[in-house]
């Protein structure tokens, strides 16, 4: 059996994306993360630290981590009583799914179909370094109603980004957040096979 565990996201989207990333890595994490995801309806850590003791109350070992955007919050905020709080470096979660490739695999675009890179510059700042990415608002910028999807003529799946997304085009807090997840979600001989499949 799987340690118990809670895993609270902002909304659905954040879940999804979590869901892809974890699906191009391990299909067992991936359904772990859609089995024990609490959806918090925005950026709200006392109402994910309220709900886990009371869980924790009833379960006992229960570990729990909740993933946050920055948004324009400053500082860092802490869990409480088991709870572990992970804050995105950037302001949204959806700046790390700017990847035009990944994008163009995602849409099944043929290689030779520069939309999505073109619009990409025409919307990024020309000097997109991470201190400008940690900035900008990418939840506007990938919504359905946003510049990239009008300009495409059709709106994105993001959980799909995620999962058309190469381990090589991860940012590193994803690479981070996905190792923290393996280690509360996944139940220990499930991370040796991972971790052996890793090795051959």
């Amino acid at each position: 059996m799987p340690p118990p565990a809670v895993l609270y996201v902002e909304g659905p989207r954040d879940r999804d994306i979590l869901e892809g990333w974890a699906r191009a890595a391990s299909p067992p994490l991936a359904r772990a993360v859609r089995d024990v995801s609490v959806i918090l309806g925005g950026r709200q850590l006392g109402r994910a630290i309220s709900h886990f003791a009371e869980e924790a109350a009833t379960r006992p070992g229960l570990r729990g981590l909740c993933v946050l955007d920055r948004d324009d919050e400053a500082g860092r905020p802490g869990g409480a009583g088991g709870l572990e709080v992970f804050v995105w470096s950037r302001r949204h979660i959806e700046s790390y799914l700017l990847v035009p490739a990944a994008i163009q695999r995602a849409l099944r675009l043929p290689e030779h179909d520069g939309r999505v890179s073109r619009l990409l510059r025409q919307h990024l700042p020309e000097a997109a370094d991470e201190g400008t990415l940690r900035d900008l608002d990418a939840k506007r910028l990938l919504s359905a109603s946003g510049p990239i999807a009008r300009g495409l003529g059709r709106p994105l799946a993001l959980g799909r980004i995620a999962r058309a997304m190469r381990a090589d085009e991860l940012h590193g807090d994803v690479s981070g957040l996905l190792a923290r997840l393996r280690e509360k979600l996944l139940a220990p001989e499930v991370l040796v096979t991972l971790a052996t499949g890793l090795r051959r």
